[in-house]
């Protein structure tokens, strides 16, 4: 993080936890994470979004 960075939004002491083996919070890198906006009980429609989401980029899906 640079000097300016810094002094413009100062960083809060957190502690990391692990969801399903990423790191959040602490010194963590940020995590890109994402939400489904499928019902959940249409299994084939989720995966596939859960699919799309992974390969974009995304860390974490809820």
């Amino acid at each position: 993080m640079s000097t300016i960075e810094s002094s413009i939004m100062p960083r809060h002491t957190t502690r990391s936890a692990n969801v399903g083996g990423v790191a959040i919070g602490g010194r963590a890198p940020i995590a890109v994470q994402s939400m489904t906006n499928t019902d959940t009980a249409d299994v084939a429609s989720t995966v596939t979004q859960v699919k799309a989401l992974a390969d974009a980029g995304s860390e974490l899906v809820r």
